[in-house]
């Protein structure tokens, strides 16, 4: 894909590279830039299970062309510390179903130490910790000084006027994603916040990216290959006659993808 990352970082007007810079870092063998991905957790809870590949089976099998060759991310956080199994050989029928791990995210130690000799690269879990209130009173409530602020920065949505065409990668990074047109299939739209789409939606969108449960995804026309919200994510096989090719919104309740037609004044 052809990334566009489209952020709010702001300038002084100066160029924070010298001409000279970048031609010497152009003519160099290698490159080492920042970037950022979108990939798949599969969460192992029973890895020791006769079900599991067939059932894995059974899911990619509904969408092909998306899970082929897809980088996954291992999730070993629900594992027990007393689960035995051979981790290599897991791998490989997960490879096996043209599926490529590429990290993994918690587990026991052993396991952890065996993903490590495999390749894989510890990866972090995104996890957002719970606010627990405390009971009794706060000590802090006598003394403002200990008073901690947290300013809300807002950023403008991103705003698209033309058509997303095969083959690129729209972010949005912290902030919601307008595009006031359509969009093609093989083209990815990804955005921390919203995605609104003012058009018939036919390639990938995926809101919350980093984790807002809270996120929506809004079409004129949805004719998606994959549509997600925080990571849980529906493909083409799954969208009903009810949705496929009407004005839809898309977004999380109790955990599960739904969707609901947008309804007109």
């Amino acid at each position: 894909m052809v990334p566009v990352v489209i952020g709010a970082a702001g300038t002084n007007g100066k160029s924070a590279v010298s001409s000279a810079n970048q031609v010497a870092e152009r003519d160099m063998p290698f490159q080492l830039r920042g970037n950022s991905f979108t990939m798949m957790v599969l969460k192992v809870n029973a890895p020791n299970s006769q079900d599991f590949f067939p059932q894995l089976n059974v899911k990619i099998r509904q969408a092909p062309n998306f899970f082929r060759n897809a980088p996954v991310v291992l999730d070993f956080e629900e594992l027990p510390d007393t689960v035995v199994f051979d981790l290599s050989a897991f791998i490989a029928q997960v490879r096996a179903h043209h599926l490529l791990p590429v990290g993994f995210q918690g587990g026991p130690r052993p396991v952890q130490e065996a993903a490590i000799t495999a390749g894989l690269t510890p990866m972090p879990t995104g996890r957002v910790a719970k606010l627990e209130t405390a009971k009794g009173p706060d000590p802090r409530a006598a003394n403002p000084a200990a008073t901690v602020t947290v300013e809300v920065v807002h950023r403008p949505a991103i705003i698209v006027t033309e058509p997303v065409r095969s083959g690129t990668q729209i972010y949005a990074e912290k902030t919601d994603l307008v595009i006031a047109a359509s969009v093609s299939p093989g083209a990815e739209l990804l955005a921390d916040g919203n995605i609104h789409v003012y058009g018939a939606l036919r390639g990938r969108a995926l809101a919350g990216v980093s984790g807002d449960i809270n996120a929506r995804v809004f079409c004129h026309s949805l004719e998606a290959e994959v549509v997600s919200v925080a990571g849980i994510y529906r493909v083409s096989e799954d969208i009903g006659s009810d949705f496929f090719k009407k004005p839809v919104q898309v977004f999380l309740r109790d955990g599960v993808l739904r969707m609901e037609p947008l309804k007109s004044v």
